[in-house]
C-alpha cells in the first residue's frame, strides 16, 4: 500500500438503481455537491474515495485488477492516460466521447475531459505592479522573479503542466527552467489552495495555478488582493487542463459507472461547474461562466494533452532531478 494517501470512502445516497465507487482526485469542497445531486437524482449508490490525483492513480495501478475503484475522476490528463498506459481504463462509447472536442478526450476513448482550467500565475497586487508581469512563463526564470514564484511540485496539474513544456520546448529546457526555479528559492506548496492564500496573505508575491482558484477565493473575500494573469496567446504558461473522467475495465458496475460519467457531462452538472466552480465547461451547450475570459481555441498552446500519460514517469523523475521538491 502508498504510503502518504490520506484518504476517507464516504458513503451517499442509495435508491436501488446501481453502485459506483469513485476514486476522486478532485476535492469534495468542489466535487462533494454534484456527486450528491446525481446518487439523489439516479438512485445510484455512491461510495467516493478522495486524495491527490497522481497518488490515486498509483494506488490504482498498484490495485490492478483488485481495485474497488469503478470510476477514476481525476484532476488532469495526465493521471488518466497513465492508466490508460496500463490498460486499466474501460473505452468510453461515442455517444459520450462526441460531447466533447477531441482535442479535450483520449483518442482511443479511455477517458474524457469534463471541465477546463487555465494556468494563470495569481499575484498580490499590492506586491507586484501589473507592468513587471512576464508575457511568458519561461520569463519567470529571470533573476527579478527569483524566490518570488510559488509552485506546487506535486501537484497534479504541475506535472500535466511540466509534461507539456517538455513537448514544446523540449527535456534539455524544461529540465533548466525547473533547475532554475529551486535554485532561486521558489516557494513550494502542498497545492493550488495554498499557493493562492499564500499569495493573498502577502507571504509570497506570485505562483503558477489553476485559473479557478482564485476566482473562488475571490468571490469568498472580494477584497483579496490578487488577481489572475493569463500569459500571451500561445505561450505554454496559459494551457488549458481538463478534469478528467474514466471507467475502470474493471467495473464492478459498469453500466452504473457509465451513467455517472455522462451525468458529469449533462447540462445540470457542466452548469454547476460553469456557475459554482469557475471552470470552463467543455461538454457543448453550455456557456462559460460570463465573468471569466472566454477561451479562444487558437490562443492556447499546441499540445498533445493524450500523450501526457505516458510521460508522468518521466515528468515527476525531471522535477525531483531539479531539486524542486526537496
Amino acid at each position: 500500500m502508498l504510503l502518504g494517501v490520506a484518504l476517507s470512502v464516504l458513503p451517499a445516497c442509495s435508491g436501488g438503481g446501481g453502485e459506483v465507487t469513485i476514486y476522486s482526485g478532485r476535492g469534495q469542497e468542489l466535487v462533494g455537491p454534484i456527486l450528491d445531486r446525481f446518487a439523489a437524482e439516479t438512485g445510484v449508490s455512491i461510495a467516493v474515495r478522495y486524495g491527490d490525483s497522481a497518488e490515486l492513480a498509483l494506488l490504482i495501478a498498484e490495485e490492478g485488477d483488485r481495485s474497488p475503484a469503478d470510476v477514476f475522476f481525476s484532476q488532469s490528463p495526465g493521471t488518466v492516460g497513465f492508466l490508460g498506459t496500463r490498460e486499466l481504463l474501460a473505452t468510453l462509447p461515442d455517444p459520450t466521447l462526441d460531447r466533447v472536442d477531441a482535442r479535450f478526450r483520449s483518442g482511443s476513448g479511455a477517458w474524457v475531459g469534463v471541465t477546463g482550467r487555465q494556468r494563470v500565475l495569481v499575484y498580490n497586487t499590492e506586491l507586484v505592479q501589473e507592468a513587471d508581469l512576464p508575457d511568458s512563463v519561461l520569463q519567470l526564470t529571470q533573476p527579478r522573479y527569483a524566490g518570488r514564484v510559488a509552485v506546487a511540485p506535486e501537484n497534479a496539474s504541475f506535472q500535466d503542466f511540466v509534461s507539456a513544456m517538455r513537448q514544446v520546448v523540449g527535456e534539455e529546457e524544461t529540465l533548466a527552467w525547473l533547475t532554475a526555479l529551486a535554485d532561486g528559492g521558489a516557494p513550494t506548496y502542498d497545492n493550488n489552495t495554498a499557493i493562492v492564500d499564500a499569495v493573498a496573505r502577502g507571504e509570497v508575491p506570485m505562483g503558477l495555478v489553476n485559473h479557478y482558484y482564485n476566482e473562488r477565493f475571490i468571490r469568498e473575500d472580494p477584497s483579496a488582493p490578487t488577481l489572475n494573469h493569463r500569459f500571451e496567446a500561445g505561450d505554454i504558461g496559459g494551457l488549458v487542463i481538463e478534469a478528467s473522467v474514466a471507467i475502470l475495465r474493471t467495473a464492478d458496475d459498469p453500466a452504473a459507472a457509465q451513467r455517472f460519467v455522462d451525468y458529469l457531462l449533462s447540462a445540470d452538472a457542466q452548469t454547476y461547474f460553469s456557475t459554482e466552480t469557475f471552470e470552463y465547461p467543455l461538454a457543448s451547450g453550455v456557456a462559460p461562466n460570463a465573468d471569466l475570459p472566454p477561451l479562444d481555441p487558437a490562443s492556447l498552446p499546441d499540445v498533445d494533452l493524450d500523450a501526457l500519460g505516458a510521460e508522468l514517469d518521466a515528468t515527476t523523475d525531471l522535477i525531483r532531478r531539479s531539486g524542486l521538491d526537496d
